[in-house]
């Protein structure tokens, strides 16, 4: 069940954050601006954001397996679209309905290693799901760029298309949707009550998981563009780079779900990894403006920190929803963040041309700063 659930939301992660290394290709061979180029390359988390509590609410009704299957064959569809488009309007469209097909992979793969795995083992299962992410991302930054430049933004586009066909097919062999109480004993139980009546610890996760998403996608969606430009970096040294930062998120990821199994709590670790995060990319930004090598470490920190606390709260929304309401509470719990990250590029972007990267970093460094009283108390794991 891990394992199917990491290949899907890693295919997934090739289309939704694989499209921000089209970037070079986009501004190069096709002449589009750095912010005209930032809206194309966000328009798979627009899609997302569009479809993420519709998925929820089929995963609530019908279950995980069909909807992973439906998810996945559909991504791979719209991936094979923008991969025989020759046009910006088309790419942008087949990436559009790309994003709405691979939102199905949030809610769904959460909720099989939610309901598979036992909470003390919750967190570090749900931080190796997590690391699907980031390895997604580091396989993307890894061949995208190279495969855009030398073949065509088309033939990169194939790499997600067949990543996502074989998710589908893997889910339609493999997962098992995994056991729920009877409606009699949820009745009981109040399990389906809807869990944002009488406190608002979800809504405030939701909240905190806003903020903490900006320096996530200024470091994801312009590392390459800042290591390309403003450290002299070749295309495929930042691509190496970026993908060895992707990598060690991956197993920051990991550390995050491991040490909230250890110390009992899903938002100490949250609270801690938001504080880091402000420091860091506060960090970046003096280091950067000062032209010290010592930015390229700090980007390498950000990488790290920046997607840390995503399993946390993803694992805490779940864990507080419960069985019958956790795919609509997740897919508010991403659409959110989604609403967010599709603003970053072309706002970021805009900032970046105006002024500077050093600028656009201190910027992002204020939001994880918000995010510190928004968590919520403490809670016991159930």
């Amino acid at each position: 069940m891990l394992a199917l659930s990491m290949l899907t939301t890693a295919a997934a992660a090739l289309l939704i954050n694989g499209a921000a290394f089209l970037l070079p290709s986009l501004v190069a061979d096709r002449g589009l601006t750095l912010s005209t180029a930032g809206i194309v390359v966000a328009m798979p988390t627009v899609g997302v954001l569009l479809t993420l509590f519709l998925w929820g609410a089929l995963v609530d009704r019908y279950g995980e397996r069909g909807v992973l299957v439906a998810g996945s064959l559909l991504t791979a569809g719209a991936a094979a679209g923008a991969a025989a488009t020759d046009t910006d309007t088309g790419l942008s469209i087949c990436l559009l309905l790309g994003g709405m097909a691979a939102a199905s992979a949030n809610s769904a793969t959460g909720r099989v290693v939610v309901g598979w795995f036992p909470a003390h083992r919750r967190g570090l299962a749900m931080g190796i799901r997590q690391m699907s992410l980031p390895l997604g991302v580091a396989l993307s930054s890894l061949t995208i760029p190279t495969l855009a430049r030398d073949h065509g933004i088309g033939t990169a586009m194939l790499l997600p298309a067949g990543a996502c066909l074989l998710a589908a097919v893997g889910c339609a062999v493999g997962i098992v949707d995994p056991p729920r109480p009877s409606r009699s004993d949820a009745l009981d139980g109040g399990m389906y009550d809807n869990p944002y009546r009488g406190s608002d610890s979800l809504w405030r996760i939701h909240l905190a998981s806003v903020l903490l998403v900006v320096p996530q996608y200024v470091v994801w969606t312009f590392a390459l563009v800042w290591l390309m430009t403003d450290r002299n970096f070749t295309e495929e040294s930042a691509g190496l780079l970026i993908t060895a930062t992707q990598i060690l998120g991956a197993l920051g990821r990991i550390g995050a779900g491991a040490l909230s199994d250890r110390v009992g709590s899903r938002m100490r670790p949250f609270r801690w990894i938001a504080i880091a995060t402000s420091v860091t990319m506060g960090l970046l930004a003096l280091t950067d403006e000062l032209d010290s090598w010592v930015s390229i470490a700090l980007l390498v920190v950000a990488s790290v920190v920046t997607v840390a606390p995503n399993g946390l709260a993803f694992t805490a929304v779940a864990e507080i929803a419960g069985p019958f309401w956790s795919g609509r509470a997740l897919g508010t719990q991403n659409t959110s963040q989604y609403v967010a990250a599709s603003l970053v590029p072309p706002l970021f972007g805009a900032a970046i041309t105006a002024f500077a990267f050093p600028v656009a970093f201190a910027i992002s460094a204020i939001f994880p700063a918000l995010a510190v009283p928004v968590i919520p108390r403490d809670r016991s794991m159930e």
